[in-house]
Protein backbone atom coordinates (compact mmCIF):
# COMPACT_ATOMS: atom_id res chain seq x y z
CA UNK A 1 0.00 0.00 0.00
CA UNK A 2 1.66 3.20 -1.17
CA UNK A 3 -0.74 5.61 0.55
CA UNK A 4 -2.93 5.28 3.64
CA UNK A 5 -6.63 4.48 3.71
CA UNK A 6 -7.24 8.02 4.96
CA UNK A 7 -5.53 9.51 1.92
CA UNK A 8 -7.49 7.20 -0.39
CA UNK A 9 -10.79 8.37 1.11
CA UNK A 10 -9.74 12.02 0.80
CA UNK A 11 -8.81 11.62 -2.87
CA UNK A 12 -12.06 9.78 -3.60
CA UNK A 13 -14.07 12.58 -1.99
CA UNK A 14 -12.22 15.25 -3.97
CA UNK A 15 -12.85 13.43 -7.25
CA UNK A 16 -16.53 12.92 -6.42
CA UNK A 17 -16.93 16.62 -5.65
CA UNK A 18 -15.12 17.57 -8.86
CA UNK A 19 -17.51 15.44 -10.89
CA UNK A 20 -20.60 16.80 -9.14
CA UNK A 21 -19.53 20.42 -9.56
CA UNK A 22 -17.81 20.11 -12.97
CA UNK A 23 -14.85 21.85 -11.35
CA UNK A 24 -11.65 19.94 -12.06
CA UNK A 25 -8.90 19.40 -9.50
CA UNK A 26 -5.13 19.02 -9.63
CA UNK A 27 -3.81 15.48 -10.25
CA UNK A 28 -3.88 13.41 -7.04
CA UNK A 29 -0.34 12.25 -7.82
CA UNK A 30 0.87 15.85 -7.59
CA UNK A 31 0.33 15.79 -3.82
CA UNK A 32 0.79 12.03 -3.48
CA UNK A 33 3.61 10.98 -5.85
CA UNK A 34 3.70 7.48 -4.32
CA UNK A 35 0.12 6.80 -5.41
CA UNK A 36 0.17 3.66 -7.55
CA UNK A 37 -2.34 1.76 -9.71
CA UNK A 38 -3.46 -0.46 -6.83
CA UNK A 39 -4.19 2.57 -4.64
CA UNK A 40 -5.94 4.19 -7.59
CA UNK A 41 -8.31 1.29 -8.22
CA UNK A 42 -9.16 1.15 -4.52
CA UNK A 43 -9.98 4.88 -4.74
CA UNK A 44 -12.15 4.20 -7.77
CA UNK A 45 -13.97 1.45 -5.87
CA UNK A 46 -14.68 3.81 -2.95
CA UNK A 47 -16.63 6.09 -5.29
CA UNK A 48 -18.29 3.21 -7.13
CA UNK A 49 -19.55 1.76 -3.83
CA UNK A 50 -20.79 5.19 -2.80
CA UNK A 51 -22.83 5.48 -5.98
CA UNK A 52 -24.18 1.95 -5.62
CA UNK A 53 -25.29 2.80 -2.08
CA UNK A 54 -27.50 5.61 -3.41
CA UNK A 55 -29.16 3.55 -6.11
CA UNK A 56 -26.87 3.12 -9.11
CA UNK A 57 -26.17 -0.35 -10.52
CA UNK A 58 -23.16 -1.75 -12.33
CA UNK A 59 -23.93 -1.99 -16.04
CA UNK A 60 -20.49 -3.04 -17.24
CA UNK A 61 -16.81 -2.23 -17.42
CA UNK A 62 -14.36 -0.43 -19.67
CA UNK A 63 -10.79 -0.52 -20.85
CA UNK A 64 -9.25 2.82 -21.69
CA UNK A 65 -6.00 3.91 -23.30
CA UNK A 66 -5.90 0.57 -25.11
CA UNK A 67 -4.47 1.84 -28.39
CA UNK A 68 -1.09 3.34 -29.18
CA UNK A 69 -2.84 6.49 -30.37
CA UNK A 70 -4.55 7.03 -27.02
CA UNK A 71 -1.49 6.11 -24.95
CA UNK A 72 0.56 8.67 -26.86
CA UNK A 73 -2.21 11.25 -26.53
CA UNK A 74 -2.31 10.78 -22.74
CA UNK A 75 1.41 10.07 -22.26
CA UNK A 76 0.91 6.70 -20.54
CA UNK A 77 2.26 3.26 -21.43
CA UNK A 78 -0.52 0.85 -20.45
CA UNK A 79 -4.34 0.74 -20.40
CA UNK A 80 -6.60 1.87 -17.59
CA UNK A 81 -9.87 0.31 -16.47
CA UNK A 82 -13.12 1.41 -14.89
CA UNK A 83 -16.79 0.81 -14.22
CA UNK A 84 -19.87 1.63 -16.29
CA UNK A 85 -22.93 2.39 -14.17
CA UNK A 86 -26.54 2.41 -15.32
CA UNK A 87 -26.87 6.10 -14.45
CA UNK A 88 -24.00 6.84 -16.86
CA UNK A 89 -25.93 5.58 -19.90
CA UNK A 90 -27.01 8.15 -22.48
CA UNK A 91 -29.68 7.65 -25.10
CA UNK A 92 -29.49 8.55 -28.78
CA UNK A 93 -31.34 11.74 -29.77
CA UNK A 94 -31.28 13.03 -26.17
CA UNK A 95 -28.82 15.97 -26.01
CA UNK A 96 -26.26 16.14 -23.19
CA UNK A 97 -25.63 19.39 -21.34
CA UNK A 98 -21.98 20.24 -22.07
CA UNK A 99 -21.83 22.73 -19.20
CA UNK A 100 -22.17 19.94 -16.62
CA UNK A 101 -18.89 18.33 -17.73
CA UNK A 102 -15.25 19.29 -17.23
CA UNK A 103 -13.22 18.36 -20.33
CA UNK A 104 -15.38 15.86 -22.26
CA UNK A 105 -14.22 13.84 -25.25
CA UNK A 106 -15.80 11.23 -27.51
CA UNK A 107 -14.38 7.78 -28.22
CA UNK A 108 -15.54 5.29 -30.86
CA UNK A 109 -15.66 1.69 -29.59
CA UNK A 110 -16.71 -1.77 -30.74
CA UNK A 111 -18.76 -2.77 -27.69
CA UNK A 112 -19.76 -6.16 -26.34
CA UNK A 113 -22.64 -7.49 -24.26
CA UNK A 114 -21.87 -10.59 -22.22
CA UNK A 115 -24.29 -13.51 -22.20
CA UNK A 116 -22.37 -15.38 -19.51
CA UNK A 117 -20.02 -14.62 -16.62
CA UNK A 118 -16.31 -14.49 -17.35
CA UNK A 119 -13.74 -16.14 -15.10
CA UNK A 120 -11.37 -13.82 -13.31
CA UNK A 121 -7.74 -14.83 -13.06
CA UNK A 122 -6.76 -16.99 -16.02
CA UNK A 123 -9.48 -15.65 -18.32
CA UNK A 124 -8.54 -16.42 -21.94
CA UNK A 125 -9.71 -15.17 -25.30
CA UNK A 126 -11.59 -18.47 -25.73
CA UNK A 127 -13.48 -17.70 -22.50
CA UNK A 128 -14.36 -14.30 -23.90
CA UNK A 129 -15.56 -15.74 -27.21
CA UNK A 130 -17.79 -18.21 -25.36
CA UNK A 131 -19.27 -15.49 -23.13
CA UNK A 132 -20.05 -12.69 -25.60
CA UNK A 133 -23.69 -12.56 -26.68
CA UNK A 134 -23.66 -9.46 -28.90
CA UNK A 135 -21.33 -7.05 -30.63
CA UNK A 136 -22.69 -3.49 -30.62
CA UNK A 137 -21.76 -0.05 -31.99
CA UNK A 138 -20.89 2.22 -29.10
CA UNK A 139 -19.50 5.56 -28.04
CA UNK A 140 -17.84 6.24 -24.72
CA UNK A 141 -17.99 9.74 -23.36
CA UNK A 142 -14.86 10.38 -21.33
CA UNK A 143 -14.25 13.34 -19.05
CA UNK A 144 -11.32 14.01 -16.76
CA UNK A 145 -12.11 15.48 -13.38
CA UNK A 146 -8.40 16.31 -13.33
CA UNK A 147 -7.48 19.72 -14.68
CA UNK A 148 -6.51 19.89 -18.38
CA UNK A 149 -6.14 16.10 -18.68
CA UNK A 150 -2.76 16.32 -16.91
CA UNK A 151 -2.90 12.70 -15.78
CA UNK A 152 -0.70 9.77 -14.96
CA UNK A 153 -2.01 6.20 -15.11
CA UNK A 154 -2.79 6.29 -11.38
CA UNK A 155 -4.69 9.57 -11.73
CA UNK A 156 -6.99 8.29 -14.44
CA UNK A 157 -7.66 4.93 -12.74
CA UNK A 158 -8.63 6.75 -9.53
CA UNK A 159 -10.97 8.89 -11.65
CA UNK A 160 -12.87 5.78 -12.86
CA UNK A 161 -10.64 5.62 -15.93
CA UNK A 162 -11.89 9.10 -16.92
CA UNK A 163 -15.25 7.57 -17.79
CA UNK A 164 -18.32 9.76 -17.92
CA UNK A 165 -20.95 7.99 -19.98
CA UNK A 166 -21.71 5.39 -22.61
CA UNK A 167 -24.20 4.99 -25.42
CA UNK A 168 -25.11 2.01 -27.57
CA UNK A 169 -26.54 1.95 -31.07
CA UNK A 170 -29.52 -0.25 -31.89
CA UNK A 171 -27.66 -2.85 -33.97
CA UNK A 172 -26.84 -6.25 -32.42
CA UNK A 173 -24.55 -8.67 -34.29
CA UNK A 174 -23.55 -12.14 -33.17
CA UNK A 175 -19.84 -12.56 -32.57
CA UNK A 176 -19.66 -15.39 -35.12
CA UNK A 177 -21.03 -13.08 -37.81
CA UNK A 178 -18.35 -10.36 -37.67
CA UNK A 179 -14.57 -10.19 -37.46
CA UNK A 180 -14.21 -7.96 -34.43
CA UNK A 181 -10.47 -7.79 -34.97
CA UNK A 182 -10.87 -5.95 -38.27
CA UNK A 183 -13.67 -3.39 -38.11
CA UNK A 184 -13.10 0.00 -39.71
CA UNK A 185 -14.76 2.87 -37.86
CA UNK A 186 -15.25 6.57 -38.50
CA UNK A 187 -16.36 9.40 -36.26
CA UNK A 188 -18.25 12.32 -37.82
CA UNK A 189 -18.61 15.63 -35.99
CA UNK A 190 -21.19 17.96 -37.51
CA UNK A 191 -20.91 16.09 -40.82
CA UNK A 192 -17.10 16.03 -41.00
CA UNK A 193 -14.97 12.93 -40.45
CA UNK A 194 -12.69 13.76 -37.51
CA UNK A 195 -11.31 10.32 -36.61
CA UNK A 196 -10.82 6.98 -38.33
CA UNK A 197 -9.39 3.69 -37.14
CA UNK A 198 -9.53 -0.08 -37.11
CA UNK A 199 -10.41 -2.27 -34.15
CA UNK A 200 -7.10 -4.13 -34.50
CA UNK A 201 -5.46 -1.12 -32.81
CA UNK A 202 -7.12 -2.08 -29.51
CA UNK A 203 -4.39 -4.23 -27.89
CA UNK A 204 -4.07 -6.03 -31.21
CA UNK A 205 -7.67 -7.30 -30.93
CA UNK A 206 -10.56 -6.05 -28.78
CA UNK A 207 -11.19 -9.57 -27.47
CA UNK A 208 -7.69 -9.47 -26.01
CA UNK A 209 -8.66 -6.28 -24.19
CA UNK A 210 -11.65 -8.04 -22.62
CA UNK A 211 -9.60 -10.99 -21.33
CA UNK A 212 -6.94 -8.56 -20.10
CA UNK A 213 -9.60 -6.64 -18.19
CA UNK A 214 -11.11 -9.75 -16.59
CA UNK A 215 -7.68 -10.78 -15.33
CA UNK A 216 -6.70 -7.28 -14.23
CA UNK A 217 -9.66 -6.61 -11.94
CA UNK A 218 -10.00 -10.12 -10.51
CA UNK A 219 -7.53 -9.43 -7.70
CA UNK A 220 -9.91 -6.74 -6.40
CA UNK A 221 -12.84 -9.16 -6.30
CA UNK A 222 -14.42 -7.65 -9.43
CA UNK A 223 -15.90 -9.99 -12.05
CA UNK A 224 -17.37 -9.39 -15.49
CA UNK A 225 -20.91 -10.76 -15.40
CA UNK A 226 -23.65 -11.84 -17.80
CA UNK A 227 -25.49 -8.78 -19.07
CA UNK A 228 -22.50 -6.48 -18.64
CA UNK A 229 -21.61 -4.01 -21.36
CA UNK A 230 -17.88 -4.15 -22.05
CA UNK A 231 -16.12 -1.29 -23.82
CA UNK A 232 -12.64 -2.54 -24.79
CA UNK A 233 -11.12 0.77 -25.86
CA UNK A 234 -11.01 3.02 -28.90
CA UNK A 235 -8.91 2.53 -32.01
CA UNK A 236 -8.65 6.28 -32.63
CA UNK A 237 -7.70 9.39 -30.73
CA UNK A 238 -10.40 10.94 -28.55
CA UNK A 239 -12.18 14.02 -29.89
CA UNK A 240 -12.97 17.16 -27.88
CA UNK A 241 -16.56 18.36 -27.58
CA UNK A 242 -18.22 21.76 -27.91
CA UNK A 243 -21.80 22.69 -27.09
CA UNK A 244 -24.02 22.01 -30.10
CA UNK A 245 -21.88 19.20 -31.52
CA UNK A 246 -23.54 16.27 -33.27
CA UNK A 247 -21.52 13.04 -33.49
CA UNK A 248 -22.12 9.92 -35.56
CA UNK A 249 -19.89 6.87 -35.16
CA UNK A 250 -20.04 4.41 -38.07
CA UNK A 251 -18.72 0.84 -37.95
CA UNK A 252 -18.38 -1.33 -41.06
CA UNK A 253 -20.71 -4.31 -40.72
CA UNK A 254 -21.98 -3.17 -37.35
CA UNK A 255 -24.07 -0.05 -37.80
CA UNK A 256 -23.86 3.36 -36.16
CA UNK A 257 -24.55 5.34 -33.01
CA UNK A 258 -25.15 9.06 -32.47
CA UNK A 259 -24.48 11.50 -29.65
CA UNK A 260 -25.56 15.13 -29.30
CA UNK A 261 -24.60 18.02 -27.02
CA UNK A 262 -26.29 21.27 -26.07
Amino acid sequence: MAVSDTIRVQIAAALAQAEASAAAIDPPTLAQPDLDAVDAYEIQLINIRRRLDVGAAIAGHKVGLASEAMQKMMNVDEPDYGHLLDDMQYIENTPIDRSKLCFPRVEVEVGFILGADLPGEGCTRDDVIAAIEWVVPSIELIDSRIRDWKITLADTIADNASSCGWILGEQRVALADIDTGNIDARLHRNGEVVAEGNSAAVLGHPLTAVSWLANKVSSFGVRLRAGDVILPGTATRAIDIDAGDHFVAEFDGLGSVTLDFE
